[in-house]
């Protein structure tokens, strides 16, 4: 089944990374794409991949910090595409440093990128969604949303600030009963050319928090939401529940334990840094950096605790009705005893 077949859906970010492999789980769905970031030469390979795998895929060059440049987009993407059902979010841009090495200008270009570049794509897509009163917004989050870590406050600040304004716009959709719908993908760490090209000030080579996912489990897991956003959240990865689950129990723990080995866990030990930083300007505007990231011989492929949180509701039935049988043959043991 293909329920985003022949659909027009926005993503941002879309030339590297998440987004990257957004794009093209959509066009193997047959969704028409519309590919939103700052790299020509990323966006031009990026939707080249939505056609090879059976969508349409066009090209939109935008800045997601620059809330006129969004909305000019969005504006030539209905007016070329089509009315817009699905915007999903995944544009980012970072620091990897001590907050104390970070200067004020990168502080809030991070932001303005990681935040705000949400918030214009929220606010563009309401406008043109709710006066048909249908569409979906997909928030592209991660377990960094509760849990602050070491050398990634812009970053951690900037997530955990989609999840209020998130949870914000959700509570308006639903007291004015729209059938516009937002949902939140929560990711773990996954390996992207985030670690490749997002400014580092570190002395070793930055390396996601292990364990780390393949960019094609969040890009399945988060067209899925696509198809199903009535769920204000999804988890992805057995790490974002840990986590997730651990700073609500116990956070000061979780505090201690990070103090410890936050730092040490996010450098490789083998590679220096590549002097590559997309804070200011794209780093693919003339090289093509795809979705994978470094470290595709430590990342995995695919993750059990997706499929068994989308099919939740089966699961649950199942075990119960498992539980049952095992109660009614408990009951005739017991009597032919």
């Amino acid at each position: 089944m293909a329920p985003l077949r022949g659909r027009v859906v926005v993503v941002t970010g879309a030339s590297g990374g998440v987004g990257r492999a957004v794009v093209r789980e959509l066009g193997a769905q047959g969704a028409k794409v519309a590919l939103i970031a700052r790299g020509t030469t990323g966006l031009g390979a990026a939707a080249v991949d939505v056609g090879v795998e059976g969508g349409t895929g066009q090209v939109y060059e935008a800045d997601v910090a620059e809330y006129e440049q969004v909305r000019a987009a969005a504006e030539r993407i209905e007016k070329e595409m089509g009315p817009i059902s699905v915007w999903i979010n995944t544009a980012f841009s970072s620091v990897f440093a001590k907050f104390t090495d970070i200067t004020p200008e990168e502080y809030e270009r991070t932001t303005a990128v990681t935040y705000l570049g949400y918030v214009w794509g929220t606010k563009v897509a309401l406008d043109l969604m709710r006066p048909r009163n249908a569409g979906a917004i997909v928030q592209t989050g991660s377990a960094l949303s509760q849990r602050g870590i070491p050398l990634q406050s812009a970053y951690c600040g900037a997530k955990h600030a989609i999840k209020g304004f998130t949870e914000s716009v959700r509570t308006e959709l639903l007291a004015d009963r729209s059938n516009v719908r937002v949902t939140l993908v929560q990711l773990p760490a996954v390996n992207t050319p985030q670690f490749d090209w997002v400014l580092s000030k570190l002395r070793r080579h930055p390396q996601p928090v292990p364990p780390i996912y393949q960019p094609e489990v969040a890009a399945r897991a988060i067209v899925y939401a696509a198809a199903h956003p009535e769920r204000k959240e999804y988890w992805v990865g057995t790490s974002t529940v840990a986590t997730l689950l651990a700073q609500r129990v116990a956070p000061a723990l979780v505090d201690r334990y990070l103090a410890r080995t936050g730092t040490q866990s996010q450098v490789t030990d083998d590679k220096q840094p590549t002097g590559v930083a997309n804070l200011w300007e794209p780093a693919d505007e003339s090289t093509d950096y795809g979705a994978h990231g470094s470290f595709d011989d430590r990342s995995h492929a695919r993750s059990p605790q997706v499929w068994l949180s989308q099919h939740r509701g089966p699961v649950l039935l199942g075990l119960a009705g498992g539980a049952a049988a095992a109660a009614v043959a408990a009951v005739r043991r017991l009597r032919r005893a």
